[in-house]
């Protein structure tokens, strides 16, 4: 849980660094398959990942409205990095502008729980994490690189001349 805006932003410019990494590396003619019938394309979760910024922001009050509520997934994945890139610096200037660091403790209403708000920043954080993850396991199923976002992938152990861990 977040007790400083500014811990959040600097967590949050790196952690949406290493989002627009993997969203990178995901080719439009790979971005819709499927791999399994309980599985989300990479188009899907990448999409995911964007539209659950302005809704779950404005859960929480960060955003007066979800702007991207019924907005169909765009068309390539460069506009899609391009809508999550946007949405990502809005959630950043509403935490600015909307909240304080002695707010962090105040609890908000967040889909009939209750969180402080301290708690919905490491959700953000933890969330975007959690999809990554399931997407770096996506993406190896269907023949993409995977980006070392937190220490070196297997191609990166490679290309450093290291034996590949296993």
């Amino acid at each position: 849980m977040y007790h400083h805006i500014a811990d959040f932003v600097a967590d949050w410019q790196v952690m949406t660094g290493y989002t627009v990494t993997l969203f990178e590396k995901i080719t439009d003619e790979a971005k819709g398959i499927k791999v399994h019938e309980n599985v989300r394309t990479l188009e899907r979760l990448a999409w995911h990942i964007t539209e659950t910024l302005p809704e779950m922001g404005t859960q929480a009050g960060l955003f007066d409205h979800n702007e991207l509520e019924h907005i169909p997934v765009p068309a390539t994945m460069a506009q899609l990095i391009n809508t999550y890139q946007t949405y990502s610096q809005k959630l950043i200037d509403a935490v600015k502008s909307r909240w304080t660091d002695e707010q962090l403790n105040d609890d908000v209403n967040m889909y009939g729980q209750t969180w402080t708000k301290g708690m919905v920043l490491s959700v953000f954080i933890g969330h975007e994490a959690h999809h990554r993850s399931q997407m770096t396991v996506v993406m190896r199923l269907v023949g993409l690189p995977v980006p070392g976002l937190f220490g070196p992938a297997k191609e990166e152990w490679a290309q450093m001349g290291l034996p590949v861990m296993e």
